[in-house]
């Protein structure tokens, strides 16, 4: 067993401060928006330029003009905004962002991001990542622990093309919640059913004990 992606996004979730603007990266990230709480009072940003993106639409009641950044339709909650793509990046470069939530292909023990390019696979343009990365003031990763190959993701060293350095500080992978060391992962949660030996032997760098 372990967090199906739902979970994680669920888990992801409960990281939110109440009154934070959260940008949810493409693929995984996105199912957050399903499991936010209305007490939590969140705004979700979106690079092509929305702020305060709701739910998915019901079948039938989508809007092909209102989508997020990955060509998702989307809809808009009371007191939500349009600006153009300009101003979004305004906003993040700025720092106005408080967390993103991006997906991964690999992230290191110091906190190192790629989730671009795999080299010799195809390409798709980073995107909007890189300054996501570096101008919010929170990022963290989620991810699948291993790849398809079963190569892990979570390693000491990025060898993919980094997005940026240092920014990652949680990475919440089926496997576990982990934070950031330096030294390696510091583990602060187990997913169902996962054991220590079991996530050490998925992972590419040490697994170091939960802080006391």
């Amino acid at each position: 067993m372990a967090f199906t992606r739902e979970q994680i996004a669920e888990r992801a979730a409960k990281e939110i401060p109440s009154g934070c603007v959260v940008n949810l990266g493409i693929g995984l990230p996105t199912l957050v928006a399903s499991y936010l709480r209305d007490d939590q009072e969140v705004w979700l940003h979106s690079e092509n330029g929305l702020l305060g993106t709701g739910p998915f639409p019901y079948e039938g009641e989508e809007d092909p003009q209102v989508i997020n950044a990955g060509k998702q339709t989307v809809t808009i909650l009371p007191g939500g905004s349009c600006f153009d793509s300009a101003m979004s990046f305004s906003m993040i470069r700025g720092g106005h962002i408080d967390m993103a939530f991006l997906g991964a292909m690999q992230v290191s023990m110091s906190g190192d991001l790629a989730n671009w390019s795999i080299p010799g696979g195809k390409t798709m343009g980073i995107g909007g990542a890189m300054d996501l990365s570096s101008g919010c003031r929170q990022v963290i990763a989620l991810t699948t622990h291993q790849s398809k190959k079963g190569e892990p993701k979570l390693v000491s060293e990025c060898t993919f093309p980094l997005t940026a350095k240092g920014v990652v500080s949680r990475v919440i992978t089926d496997l576990a919640v982990l934070d950031i060391a330096g030294d390696g992962f510091r583990l602060v949660e187990l997913g169902p059913g996962v054991t220590r030996e079991e996530l050490e032997a998925a992972t590419g760098a040490p697994i170091l004990d939960p802080a006391v």
